[in-house]
């Protein structure tokens, strides 16, 4: 592809395309760049060279590399799909893609048994289809994309926050406001590079909206909603209020006395607008019947 600049003020060319092409994110297009595929009048350019009026800036979309992921006949439980997209409840303790230590057995892995593997390459042959992540040990809805285009404008409305994502999780202690929103930055710890932390340094706007919806002897249970979708989000912030999400040794105390087994966290709903359609879809599954489970033994 190839376009001709024609704003007179100077502009950094990842921004310049991102306005020029609004199907394809900037965070995609910074990714060609650092692949060598985004040309400034005839020459390979950086994220932070600027184009002005008459420079011509061509670029290509590398084609999808074959995968090399394998399929395997994983159950699933499918709240939608159909040729673009589709929605699934993951469970708690099922990785999301594959990584060191985790190669088989993962959401990928079953979606692409599923899918015959038609899903969107836009994230490469490791995480095919996959807009956005939640943790292991973190159930509920994800959206996950079949084609490139589905996946290019569900990106978009992530990276816009215009994509509803509502969690509930229960919560170590009480927390007295009825509501409430954590505007936090968020990025790597330097003490603990396995974990997320509050920090200055090298981090990135975080915002959680929290609601309590019960209060239990010792514990409350809360709907957060995600402006941003950082890593370990809520469970950081929560965790920054003095509440971490009940099970999260991670973030919380290391010896967990109600539940053991990971965070109790869910990801309810989602809403988005269909990239070929152009409705409003919203989704939402219920609470795993472990974490009923455990709000029966609290009530």
């Amino acid at each position: 592809m190839e376009v001709k600049v024609t704003v007179s003020d100077k502009i950094r060319v990842d921004k310049y395309l991102a306005e020029a092409y609004p199907e394809i994110t900037r965070s995609y297009m910074q990714k060609l760049i650092e692949e060598g595929l985004v040309l400034v009048n005839g020459t390979p350019c950086t994220k932070k060279t600027a184009v002005s009026e008459g420079d011509v800036v061509s670029f290509e979309i590398p084609e999808a590399k074959e995968l090399d992921v394998s399929a395997e006949d994983i159950p699933l439980e499918i709240v939608y799909e159909d040729d673009s997209l589709i929605v699934v409840n993951k469970p708690r303790g099922m990785v999301v893609h594959p990584a060191n230590g985790n190669q088989e057995g993962t959401l990928v892995n079953a979606l692409l048994h599923h899918c015959k593997g038609r899903l969107s390459s836009i994230n490469g042959v490791i995480r095919p289809g996959i807009v956005h992540r939640i943790d292991k040990d973190t159930s509920g809805i994800l959206l996950v994309a079949k084609t490139d285009s589905a996946h290019l404008s569900l990106a978009e409305q992530i990276k816009e926050h215009s994509v509803k994502r509502e969690y509930v999780a229960l919560l170590d202690g009480v927390i007295k406001h009825d509501s409430g929103t954590v505007n936090k930055p968020i990025g790597r710890s330097e003490k603990d590079r396995k974990k997320m932390a509050i920090t200055m340094h090298n981090s990135r706007n975080a915002v959680t909206h929290y609601e309590v919806l019960e209060r239990y002897s010792g514990y409350c249970l809360v709907k957060c909603r995600l402006e941003t979708g950082r890593t370990h989000q809520i469970r950081v912030h929560m965790a920054s209020l003095g509440h971490p999400v009940t099970g999260d040794s991670v973030y919380g105390a290391k010896k967990q006395k109600l539940f053991q087994r990971g965070q109790l966290l869910h990801a309810k709903t989602i809403g988005f607008i269909h990239p070929e359609s152009g409705e409003y879809m919203e989704f939402t599954s219920q609470l795993p019947e472990e974490f009923q489970e455990v709000l029966g033994k609290l009530k």
